[in-house]
């Protein structure tokens, strides 16, 4: 490297452009965003977002899962998962009990409210989902591309 580019105090423009261009993060963080207004306004007449959909179908399992688990499925730390879930227990979508076995432990069960409602949003998001594909060549490969960066 010369001393030159050592003393440099400002990033050249085409570099701006490469990040534009090229950086994976950039691309993937746009089209979560994009895919995530698309499922909001989706799921908005049921006063739903696109995560609270995820959230509320991690926890529709035969037994209640631990809020661990729930936030190792969806890839957040257990605080942004507590924060998440607030808005669902107000409304009377989930309950968060202490687990008998390990009173360390709390385990999040969804109510039956929380049971209807992903019944009436599980169709909108599979109408959603079919119309999102139709706009991708290979949505299998990029599915699994996806699971390999994560």
């Amino acid at each position: 490297m010369s001393t030159g580019a050592a003393k440099r105090t400002e990033l050249p423009y085409p570099c701006a452009l490469e990040v534009r261009d090229a950086c994976l993060c950039l691309h993937v963080q746009r089209a979560a965003r994009a895919l995530a207004r698309r499922f909001d306004d989706a799921f908005r007449p049921l006063d739903l977002t696109n995560g609270q959909f995820s959230l509320l179908m991690s926890l529709n399992r035969p037994q209640p899962p631990s809020i661990g688990t729930a936030a190792s499925l969806l890839a957040m730390d257990r605080t942004t998962l507590t924060a998440a879930l607030k808005p669902l227990v107000r409304r009377g979508l989930v309950t968060i009990s202490v687990d008998r076995k390990d009173r360390r432990s709390r385990l999040l069960t969804i109510r039956p409210a929380g049971r209807a409602l992903l019944a009436k949003a599980f169709p909108i998001w599979r109408q959603t989902h079919v119309e999102l594909e139709r706009h991708i060549s290979q949505p299998e490969r990029l599915r699994a591309a996806l699971l390999a960066l994560a």
